[in-house]
């Protein structure tokens, strides 16, 4: 049922001959995945100041939201994942996914300063990601060849990262304008959220090609008793069946590790505003730093993933994310320290978040990108969501330092677990499932 391409998984064979141009599919996905960021990254640029400096929350609570907005996605993401394996309604579900992210900007437009209801719309914006990331991962993977899909994630990532860059300065831009009103924020976001919508109606193609071939994937086995892309076994089947695949439930495993030692970047921005004490109105702009070295990096990153092989970036993002821990605690100066902790976490972001997608999509077959990428995923989420209640625990109770050197001591030892876990050759016979 999951197969590795021949030669290794996570470094296909370099290719020859002229350099291939981008899917045009990947550039659709690219183009709704920037609009929709612009949408996304205003809210999420603002919201740890309207949640802490604004309503006054405290650390454990707004770790308790930050921990919703990531595990909230988890049952939503697998279902999403194959129900658009089945029959391939990876357009149908990623679309319904960014159609409830964009609603949620109203939820947020109607809550007020009621905490329940700013809960709901942010596990509403999540459950929407859930449902579209892994069709959307799908799409890329069934519309790339398998050694390129390190550029092709990059490719996506660029450009879903310059929404990201793009939405903290109009957040700013319209506080700015209209003294601090929130809602006018919230309002626009909905507003361009439901742009992107339209993008993904009117540009991405469905299972196939424009031209009606095949996408290239990895050659896999069909499911006895039906077509290609439909799972024998259900439901279950398809999310769960590929675990047998040790490489591929390694790279699960290793997902899991990694997540439950990464605190969120609201975190790691609320750090730095309390280690510089910089005025809030500054705020929306710390993501930009770490936006622009991924949108500079993301493309770079991918295309030395497809040439040495996809394990050691992922290992290397880990490690920058690690300095950035410890830049935080260490006495440097303040100028330092910003530009430091920005630089480390876009080249964190760079070097793990398609290039773990792409070290994964060579290990699935026809049929099981969606459902395989999605389990990947859920393990990262709800180690992510472990990880951010325990460090607002662990802050409220002995004070950010402690609970950074916790952080820092707990992604350590994740990297040393997944250095010895993560697959590097191909899966051999014996351990592909049947």
């Amino acid at each position: 049922m999951y197969l590795a391409t021949t030669g290794r998984p996570d470094a296909p064979p370099a290719p020859s001959g002229a350099r291939r141009r981008v899917p045009g599919t990947v550039l659709a996905l690219g183009a709704v995945s920037l609009v929709t960021d612009v949408s996304s990254e205003m809210v999420t640029a603002v919201l740890p100041l309207y949640l802490v400096l604004g309503l006054g929350l405290s650390p454990l609570q707004f770790g308790l939201l930050d921990g919703l907005s990531t595990g909230a996605t988890a049952l939503v993401r697998l279902l999403g994942g194959a129900t658009a394996d089945r029959g391939g309604r990876h357009k149908q579900v990623g679309g319904l996914g960014y159609a409830l992210s964009a609603c949620s900007r109203l939820g947020l437009l109607l809550a007020g300063g009621a905490t329940g209801w700013i809960a709901t719309a942010i596990a509403a914006d999540r459950l929407g990601k859930g449902v579209r990331t892994a069709p959307r991962d799908a799409l890329i993977t069934l519309h790339s060849p398998p050694e390129d899909l390190g550029r092709a994630f990059g490719t996506h990532r660029a450009m879903d990262t310059t929404g990201a860059l793009l939405g903290p300065l109009a957040a700013f831009a319209l506080l700015w304008a209209t003294a601090d009103a929130y809602d006018a924020v919230f309002a626009v976001s909905f507003s361009v959220g439901a742009f992107g919508v339209l993008l993904w109606v009117l540009l991405v193609p469905g299972r196939r090609r424009a031209d009606g071939k095949a996408p290239a994937v990895p050659a896999g086995p069909r499911a006895r008793g039906g077509p290609p892309g439909r799972s024998p076994g259900g439901l279950f089947d398809g999310l769960l069946g590929g675990l047998r695949s040790p490489g591929y439930r390694r790279i699960v495993i290793c997902a899991g590790i990694l997540g439950a030692a990464t605190i969120g970047d609201a975190f790691l921005y609320l750090l730095l505003q309390r280690r510089l004490a910089f005025d809030a109105t500054w705020f929306p702009f710390l993501p930009l730093g770490a936006a622009a070295v991924y949108l500079l990096l993301a493309v770079p990153a991918g295309r030395l993933a497809d040439r040495i092989g996809r394990r050691a970036p992922l290992l290397y993002g880990h490690g920058a994310l690690l300095l950035a821990y410890g830049l935080l605690l260490a006495p440097l100066p303040d100028p330092v320290v910003l530009l430091g902790v920005l630089l480390l976490l876009g080249v964190f972001y760079a070097a793990t978040d398609g290039v773990l997608m792409a070290l994964a999509g060579p290990f699935l077959t026809e049929g099981r990108q969606a459902s395989g990428l999605a389990v990947v995923q859920t393990a990262q989420a709800l180690a992510r969501l472990g990880a951010a209640v325990a460090f607002g625990a662990v802050w409220t109770a002995s004070g950010p330092e402690t609970a950074l050197v916790a952080a820092l001591l707990a992604l350590t030892a994740a990297l040393c677990g997944a250095a010895r876990l993560l697959p590097t050759t191909p899966a051999e016979p014996s351990e592909r499932s049947d």
